[in-house]
């Protein structure tokens, strides 16, 4: 039987906080957030980067922590759910999901609200078809995606407005 693979320490940031964590070579990022940081709003939906539940923002950027290594973030700044909201409230596209009615069940909801971020990050005025390609990693199974819609498009007026 081939020899266990020895621990690795990795250091990032997560959410704003300096983290280091020593981990298995082949622990997935998705089970490192959910476990080992309790980040529980970071689902597990598929575990084949289909349906983007488990969506995080790793140094800007959209992933699947679910298909990545917890290695691969060494060094990163990733944020999850948990990041968006600030002393208590709930961030501005949080808030524009809740006002029209952007969920359902909420398990695609964290992997959105990422999506979303990253989109209105680098295109504070997008088209409707621009959002569409934001989330076209995101399956949601309850809604036919016009709240969502409806919901990113609040959110760039809210993130306009300061």
């Amino acid at each position: 039987m081939p020899d266990e693979p020895a621990p690795v320490t990795l250091k990032l940031k997560v959410n704003g906080k300096p983290c280091a964590l020593t981990v298995e070579p082949r622990r997935l990022l998705v089970e490192l957030l959910r476990e080992d940081l309790d980040l529980t709003g970071t689902h597990v939906g598929c575990d084949s980067s289909y349906c983007g539940a488990c969506t995080v923002l790793m140094n800007g950027r959209a992933v699947k922590s679910c298909t990545m290594f917890g290695v691969q973030a060494d060094g990163a700044e990733i944020v999850t759910v948990e990041g968006l909201e600030k002393d208590g409230q709930l961030g501005p596209i949080q808030t524009a999901f809740a006002e029209a009615y952007g969920l359902q069940c909420g398990y695609c909801t964290p992997g959105l609200l990422l999506s979303a971020l990253q989109l209105l990050g680098s295109n504070p005025k997008p088209q409707e078809s621009e959002i569409r390609k934001a989330i076209a990693g995101n399956t949601c199974r309850c809604t036919g995606y016009q709240n969502v819609l409806k919901a990113i498009r609040l959110a760039a007026e809210h993130m306009a407005k300061g």
